[in-house]
């Protein structure tokens, strides 16, 4: 009953923060918005949605290779099924922290210990944060010298903070995974000190319950880094993936007309500004938050209703888009199960 009205609750602000946000983006000249969406290129239209389905594409490859390590039979269609159901669960949930638990539950179903699984997820979130941090270390460099945004930007500030709070993501990652002795160390004073709050109540076996995440852990990134090779390829997948993600709004300007406003470099280091802001943002898909960072960074090259018609073009492709098919995708499963 809980998680029905959590899923409520989700869809409810999904749907009030989809209608702000299209208010807002049509409410000044909504004819020519509508004009600029309806009659794009429809062939750099079909262009876009095949750059979203390679990004899924290069995440499977990554989840199948993970999860072959543990189960050999594990297939490139099972991979993507898992993926593109990963897409709903992620869209529905405050900073997609639905996709995960969703992941092991489904890997577990699919013959994978449950610790098996939770490695796999770990390893799949390991790699994917090293190359977001990469692109957007990218990223941060080229605007500190070609300076594309201004200085004075409170987005830009942010942006910042979200580099900085996703490279610690890294470097905490890094250290849960081998350094046994400090986590248990770390584990046992934030619980004892819970307990004393009557934050939790069981103090042993919250201590136990964690102890056993970070085991989990530590067997996963240790898993992960034996083979180099493979690490490395993993990431250069995930890098690839977000490439193709990034440029889906430099297709949807050239199926707009204009071919000149802005370039590949430009719109990369602009896409990877807000997807740094958008991981602030609580809301499930980071709806609003996301929008209205878009229309603030890719200001600098295009303005008017050829932005809002873009920015509604790129947030259906590689959010809504996403979470529908995920939804589709789910539905056929439990038919067929």
């Amino acid at each position: 009953m809980r998680k029905t009205i959590q899923k409520i609750e989700s869809f409810l602000l999904i749907f009030i923060f989809t209608a702000i946000v299209l208010y807002f983006s049509l409410k000044d000249n909504y004819e020519e918005i509508l004009h600029q969406i309806v009659n794009i290129n429809k062939s750099y239209l079909v262009i876009a949605f095949l750059l979203i389905i390679c990004y899924w594409i290069f995440k499977a490859i990554v989840m199948r290779i993970t999860v072959r390590k543990f189960k050999e039979a594990f297939t490139f269609g099972e991979a993507f099924r898992l993926v593109l159901e990963t897409n709903f669960f992620h869209a529905v949930t405050p900073f997609a922290s639905g996709g995960q638990p969703y992941e092991i539950y489904s890997l577990n179903r699919s013959g994978l210990r449950v610790t098996e699984a939770t490695n796999v997820s770990i390893q799949n979130f390991i790699v994917y944060q090293i190359a977001l941090v990469f692109l957007g270390s990218v990223a941060v460099l080229c605007n500190a010298y070609l300076h594309i945004f201004p200085s004075n930007s409170f987005l830009k500030y942010l942006v910042t903070v979200g580099f900085i709070a996703n490279l610690a993501v890294i470097v905490i990652l890094f250290i849960i995974s081998f350094t046994k002795k400090l986590n248990r160390i770390i584990v046992d004073f934030v619980i004892k000190v819970l307990n004393k709050v009557k934050l939790v109540k069981d103090k042993e076996k919250t201590i136990q319950k964690f102890e056993r995440y970070l085991i989990d852990f530590n067997e996963g990134a240790k898993i992960l880094v034996k083979d180099k090779k493979n690490f490395l390829f993993l990431i250069l997948c995930n890098f690839i993936a977000l490439l193709f993600f990034y440029l889906i709004p430099l297709v949807l300007l050239y199926g707009i007309g204009d071919t000149t406003s802005m370039q590949a470099y430009e719109c990369i280091i602009a896409s990877a500004y807000v997807m740094m802001v958008g991981s602030f943002v609580p809301i499930p898909g980071g709806t609003g938050g996301l929008e209205y960072a878009f229309v603030t960074f890719y200001s600098t090259f295009i303005t008017g209703p050829v932005l809002n018609a873009i920015m509604l073009l790129w947030r259906f492709i590689t959010y809504y888009f996403g979470m529908i098919i995920g939804a589709i995708t789910l539905n056929l499963k439990r038919k067929k199960g």
